[in-house]
């Protein structure tokens, strides 16, 4: 049985050991370098590799499962959740993605560059690479963003969230692909806006438009597509897919008269803040560890620059002196991703709560909370 390994490393070795994994007929599982212990202990127990590759190349062997001939790719989403889900997709998913965003984009081997300078964890930043590998196509790989490195870079392509547009030149790129949170209005005419999940492969809507090979339709005001590029099942067995291959996103969006599409947003809670995810619950509980926080909810507020930031309305412990954003943020850091720490601190008196104790979270995106 094929191999599921865990890839610690970042940048160009992530690259190599991939290739590696690949030529032997094993999956990968990206591990974000950024993570705390915690959580990453946590993401490899919740997806069970067989093998773990550190940052330095060391490798270890892990009593986990294996998986079926011809997965690619076990990719971690809504990892904050404490229960995060692996969604695996095949060699089949990730080459259909490939060639449909590369044919979108006009990629031509022989002049273009990508430039990957996203998290390889996530699947905006993995299908930079997974789409230069499918298609020939040369690709730089940077560590992360940064700004100097990018301006600097000699490539043609790149793939970026809102957020780090506006600290680029973008005139210099061919094209720029935006995925995470909404593309801001003014970006320039070099730019696609992409729509798509985990689930999918990466983007499969461009500027509104389905790439070949994908199917949209809106049921109930819910969005859901249809493609080879989605996923085979997630990691425990169980799949999205209904019996015809539709997926339901879980986004709200509507399709004009000529077949474009608009997305609203999420329905649900997860707040998506500078192209990363951010779940409440898991938040929340370790905001309320704190010794002078008694409840705490998590909400996201539009933001012109990240596209929700992410706001922690308190209710401290009574008598307690209330705990500075800076001291929060630290607290949370020590166990979550950075991404997760609130970047604004509301104290209130309670939180709005149905009868069973459920914080209503539309009632502080929409008013001031009480007090």
């Amino acid at each position: 049985m094929p191999e599921l390994v865990a890839v610690a490393a970042s940048g160009a070795a992530f690259v190599h050991e991939l290739i590696r994994c690949w030529e032997d007929g094993d999956a990968v599982l990206p591990l974000d370098p950024r993570l705390p212990d915690v959580a990453r202990e946590g993401l490899v127990t919740a997806m069970r590799p067989t093998l773990l590759v550190g940052a330095s190349g060391d490798r270890r062997r892990l009593d986990g499962d294996g998986v079926e001939t011809g997965d690619a790719l076990v990719i971690a989403t809504s990892g904050t959740t404490g229960t995060p889900k692996g969604v695996v997709l095949t060699h089949a998913a990730v080459e259909a993605s490939a060639r449909a965003t590369s044919s979108f984009l006009g990629v031509d081997p022989a002049v273009d560059r990508w430039l990957a300078c996203l998290p390889l964890a996530h699947v905006g930043g993995l299908s930079v690479v997974t789409r230069a590998l499918v298609s020939g196509t040369p690709v730089e790989v940077h560590d992360g963003f940064d700004a100097a490195a990018v301006d600097a870079s000699e490539a043609t392509l790149v793939s970026l969230v809102g957020t780090a547009l506006g600290r680029i030149d973008p005139s210099r790129w061919r094209r720029i692909v935006l995925g995470g949170s909404a593309p801001p209005p003014d970006r320039p005419a070099n730019s696609v806006a992409t729509y798509g999940l985990t689930e999918t492969g990466s983007g499969v809507i461009y500027d509104g438009w389905p790439l070949d090979g994908v199917e949209v339709r809106i049921v109930d005001g819910e969005v859901r597509v249809r493609g080879p590029m989605l996923l085979r099942a997630y990691r425990d067995g169980t799949t999205p897919l209904d019996d015809d291959g539709w997926l339901a996103t879980g986004d709200e969006g509507a399709l004009d008269a000529d077949g474009m599409l608009r997305v609203f947003g999420r329905r649900g809670d997860m707040i998506v803040t500078g192209g990363e995810n951010v779940w409440p619950e898991p938040v929340e509980r370790r905001l309320e560890q704190h010794p002078s926080v008694a409840r705490a909810a998590l909400v996201g507020r539009p933001d012109p620059e990240w596209g929700h930031r992410v706001v922690a309305v308190v209710v401290p412990e009574r008598g307690a002196t209330v705990p500075s954003l800076d001291t929060l943020r630290s607290w949370v850091r020590d166990e979550l991703p950075v991404w997760a720490a609130p970047k604004e601190l509301e104290v209130v008196d309670r939180l709005p709560t149905t009868a069973l104790g459920k914080v209503r979270r539309s009632e502080l995106r929409s008013a001031p909370p009480p007090r």
